[in-house]
């Protein structure tokens, strides 16, 4: 298990930089943590890494957001706190993005866990008392 910290928003995209370079070629991740563990904010700081010009902002209604990151490749970014039942994944084609080759980031990944590809990397994210967040991933 890998572990980053997060001290504050100061460091924010230094550990996201430090992040995408430790999982290599890795594309599907999923991102579980607490309401307001940060999920969404290292989402942004992925994507501003990534060169996403667009407003980053969590799908919580529409399920996935599309941007498009500096080389002109879609990132898909879910979320899935409202997905109640496997069949609304099927619903939205989970496999089109799953599959696609490209950035997905999944947060409440837990209803679709046994639709992520095997090599999904998982992170956990937890609050620190000091404010601060730890990211933990396989």
């Amino acid at each position: 298990m890998n572990k980053l910290l997060i001290k504050d928003l100061d460091n924010l995209h230094l550990v996201a930089k430090d992040f995408l370079k430790q999982i290599g070629d890795s594309k599907i991740i999923a991102f579980y943590g607490s309401m307001g563990a940060g999920k969404t904010t290292f989402i942004k700081a992925l994507c501003d890494v990534l060169g996403v010009k667009d407003t980053v902002n969590s799908p919580t209604f529409a399920i996935v957001n599309e941007y498009t990151d500096a080389d002109g490749n879609p990132i898909y970014h879910f979320d899935c706190y409202r997905i109640k039942k496997l069949e609304e994944a099927y619903d939205l084609g989970y496999d089109q993005y799953f599959f696609s080759g490209n950035y997905c980031f999944i947060e409440w990944p837990e209803m679709l866990e046994q639709l992520l590809p095997e090599d999904t990397k998982k992170v956990n994210i937890t609050e620190r008392e000091d404010g601060g967040r730890n990211v933990f991933f396989d």
